[in-house]
């Protein structure tokens, strides 16, 4: 447990801090530029979700083949995967960028966007797709360098980065006066100098990540390998982020109030999350190591406790939301906006009541894929997306903004319904291999004693 919480501490203080870009982004926009520039960005997160959300499953993906080579100490499958998630890093950006930097208005049309906010929800999630290699590029690194028990160096990075982040909000926003476009070229530029420092540290600190020349190869076993596990990771995040976009859809239609109190509750509750999520990325990299290492019993003893101690943690962080909304709330907007504060209010009623669930989701859905799974924790997202849809067809039309603000939850259940499951099989099966494993060891220490 101690290794466990040593190794999330600063994978949570990073995590925080990269949400801290889109806190930031909006905390600038809503209050120097005013309430419909807060929704502008807002409009977008679901849009920037499916596409970002891609990129940060994938790239989650990469790390796991690295992390069980790391833990069988595969110096040489190390580079392989590493090589190989470099090309594959490389193929999604080309793709993706071309793919969304020019269906931004289509797609906001589409998502029925307000229009007294459309030309600045498309002047800034167009600058955030032009950038999105460099995002792809850090996530990718980030969790290469983890995937290795390193997750202090990220963050510091991340630390140095929010701050170039801040600082250019400020330039950009409230000095060159550039508007909704400024906070997205402050993340992109962040996220750039961010990616270039995992590369400078990788190149003085990681032997396993030097590569040589001969290393450089379209490895297609390998590389085929790799997107086995990386794409689902990927799709699975962007199959939630489709039951968002729809929710996004029946949430403009309840007009600006209701986006502004739903993207800055929103960008509180992505912050309290953090550390449920981020116990659960611990996961992630605690049993593909421990897989690799055949340390069945240390895998089950970890997880078991993570379990606990995570929802402990997201139980109380809820309760203190809850409590603290309406200071909180008032970071993005002023006193004055009563209505839009009594929603924001409303949706940390039904979505920090429920944390400790997401604690669970989390806990279960990263074990499973550190284990290389990847049907089960697709199966869930299909199910997280349709209980979004089911929020966002069925319930915002006859609920409203209440309506909205159970759909989270709604999506957990959901998703915790099929992963609870095939996570109790899968206990029971590593106990069995315990089993075989104190067998084996019993059997070779007879035969050692007849010796």
């Amino acid at each position: 447990m101690k290794l466990v919480i040593w190794f999330t501490v600063p994978l949570l203080i990073g995590n925080m801090f990269q949400q801290l870009y889109s806190f930031m982004d909006a905390l600038f926009v809503g209050r120097f530029i005013g309430l419909n520039a807060l929704a502008a960005v807002g409009a977008t997160g679901s849009l920037t979700f499916l596409i970002i959300g891609f990129a940060q499953g994938a790239s989650s993906g990469l790390a796991i083949p690295t992390a069980q080579a790391f833990g069988a100490r595969d110096e040489r499958g190390v580079r392989r995967s590493f090589v190989a998630s470099i090309w594959i890093a490389i193929m999604i950006s080309v793709i993706l960028t071309a793919l969304t930097a020019g269906l931004t208005m289509p797609m906001l049309k589409i998502m029925q966007t307000p229009a007294a906010i459309l030309q600045d929800s498309a002047a800034f999630v167009r600058v955030i797709f032009l950038g999105f290699s460099a995002s792809m590029a850090f996530n990718m690194l980030s969790n290469q360098i983890r995937a290795l028990g390193d997750s202090r160096t990220p963050l510091i990075f991340l630390i140095i980065a929010c701050i170039v982040n801040i600082a250019l909000d400020f330039l950009f926003i409230l000095v060159f006066k550039m508007g909704v476009a400024g906070a997205g070229w402050a993340t992109v530029t962040a996220q750039v100098f961010s990616s270039l420092c995992c590369v400078w540290y990788i190149g003085k600190k990681i032997p396993y990540l030097h590569l040589r020349k001969e290393d450089m190869t379209f490895d297609w076993p390998e590389i085929k390998k790799q997107l086995t596990i990386s794409l689902p990771m990927g799709f699975q995040m962007s199959i939630i982020a489709i039951g968002a976009v729809i929710l996004q859809v029946m949430l403009n239609t309840l007009g600006t109030d209701a986006v502004a109190a739903y993207t800055a509750a929103g960008r509180i509750d992505q912050l309290a999350t953090m550390p449920a999520a981020s116990f659960g990325v611990t996961m992630a990299t605690y049993v593909a190591q421990n897989l690799g290492a055949r340390e069945y019993a240390r895998i089950r003893q970890g997880v078991h406790q993570t379990m606990a101690l995570n929802c402990a943690v997201s139980a109380i962080l809820g309760a203190l939301i809850i409590i603290f909304s309406k200071p909180l709330i008032g970071l993005f907007v002023s006193s004055s906006q009563t209505h839009v504060i009594s929603m924001a209010q409303t949706y940390f009623h039904f979505n920090s009541s429920m944390y400790w669930f997401l604690a669970i989701l989390f806990t279960t859905r990263y074990t499973l894929q550190g284990l290389g799974q990847t049907g089960v924790p697709m199966l869930a997202g299909m199910f997280e997306l349709v209980m979004r849809v089911i929020a966002g067809l069925g319930l915002v039309p006859l609920l409203g903004f209440t309506g909205a603000s159970m759909a989270n939850p709604l999506a957990w259940i959901g998703s915790v319904a099929v992963l609870i499951t095939s996570y109790f099989h899968t206990m029971k099966k590593l106990k069995e291999k315990e089993r075989q494993q104190e067998l084996a060891r019993a059997g070779a220490a007879d035969a050692e004693k007849i010796e």
